[in-house]
């Protein structure tokens, strides 16, 4: 059984400047960014956000757009009339609320429509610098298990778990090297465990079937 010190030194290593993979150049952009991802991949979202952010540059525009033209935008992320009417309420709040500005901490941005922990958290690190918790996607869920590091599968009680297992100051970095990780090696359903620097180790918890 690996260690989960050992474990995250291992892949710190092999991933050394793990990041968000989504574009954006402000933290409006990158909420928007984060909103539209749900059941959606990182790649779609950004060809979407690329004609999307020409179109709307502040939270008064999305807020006061028609809500078609909005759908329009983001309609091949998925669930598209959930998305933008979201992003539309959130943006009214932060106008409304914020003067315009994502909020800086959690308690506000858990009060905005569509965003959970996930999107605050992936917020407050990439855009602020605020390790508040983790963020646990996809792969988040899945390497924590398989690797022993929590037996939840909840997200919120995946990220507790993380939290009391690594320092604050790692904790947005250990989001996106189990994020790149999942991507390359440990995949969903077969991982590529005879690639895997810490397949001796490993107890490849769940895992059924691997190349």
């Amino acid at each position: 059984m690996i260690k989960h010190n050992e474990a995250y030194s291992l892949l710190a290593k092999e991933y050394s400047y793990p990041k968000i993979s989504l574009n954006y150049s402000n933290p409006l952009e990158l909420l928007i960014s984060v909103m539209l991802s749900a059941q959606c991949t990182d790649i779609r979202v950004n060809i979407v956000t690329k004609e999307l952010f020409k179109r709307f540059k502040t939270a008064k525009d999305y807020a006061t757009c028609e809500i078609d033209e909005l759908k329009k935008y983001v309609k091949s992320t998925g669930f598209y009339n959930a998305k933008a009417k979201h992003i539309q309420e959130t943006c009214r709040i932060i106008v409304e609320k914020h003067n315009g500005a994502v909020p800086k901490t959690m308690a506000e941005l858990l009060m905005l429509p569509g965003v959970a922990r996930k999107t605050a958290n992936i917020v407050l690190s990439n855009a602020f610098g605020v390790n508040d918790g983790i963020a646990v996607d996809t792969h988040v869920k899945r390497l924590s298990f398989r690797l022993g590091l929590t037996k939840n599968m909840a997200p919120e009680k995946i990220e507790k778990d993380l939290m009391e297992l690594y320092p604050k100051d790692h904790w947005n970095k250990i989001t996106y090297v189990l994020i790149e990780h999942g991507r390359a090696v440990c995949k969903a359903p077969n991982p590529s465990c005879t690639k895997c620097s810490l397949e001796r180790e490993c107890p490849k918890l769940g895992v059924t079937k691997s190349k």
